[in-house]
């Protein structure tokens, strides 16, 4: 099923999300949803916030044959390595896109959809994707992420509908 996926200004988006208690049906059917929320937005990743569920979980795919898709539960950055900017976009605040800086390489660990630990060593984009929506788990939207004048200047662009 389709969600709704919140826009920048609705207070889920900024709030810190609760762990995961209990891996059930609600949640694997969540898990689901949020997938066919992705794709249908042509998005790389999206979390359990973005569509006004505050848990800390949230699905990727970065489109690339070589990178599964997945789901993180409860992830984690256990250590985080070098720094490289790239353009980044959010599905909370579509036609925005900026330069972040991000790690370039994270070690994650979390729970998958069964309920199993796992630990993924991530670079590139899917190290980036992770981050951004790990962020998303905190409150944390890519805007945090650059200067505050950049930051103004994407927030009028936002507020005129220039996105």
């Amino acid at each position: 099923m389709l969600l709704e996926i919140r826009l920048f200004g609705d207070p889920v988006l900024r709030e810190k999300c609760a762990p995961v208690e209990h891996i059930d049906d609600e949640i694997r059917q969540l898990i689901e949803d949020l997938q066919e929320t992705m794709y249908d937005a042509d998005g790389l990743g999206l979390a359990a916030p973005q569509v006004g569920v505050p848990i800390r979980m949230f699905v990727y795919d970065v489109r690339d044959p070589e990178l599964q898709a997945g789901v993180l539960i409860n992830p984690e950055i256990v250590e985080a390595d070098g720094s490289i900017r790239e353009e980044e976009g959010c599905l909370s605040l579509p036609g925005l896109t900026e330069i972040v800086e991000r790690n370039e390489s994270i070690l994650v660990r979390g729970l998958d959809m069964e309920g199993e630990p796992v630990e993924l060593r991530l670079e590139g984009l899917l190290s980036r994707c992770v981050q951004h929506e790990n962020d998303h788990l905190d409150g944390i939207l890519f805007l945090d992420r650059v200067s505050p004048l950049k930051r103004k200047l994407l927030l009028q662009k936002w507020q005129k509908g220039e996105n």
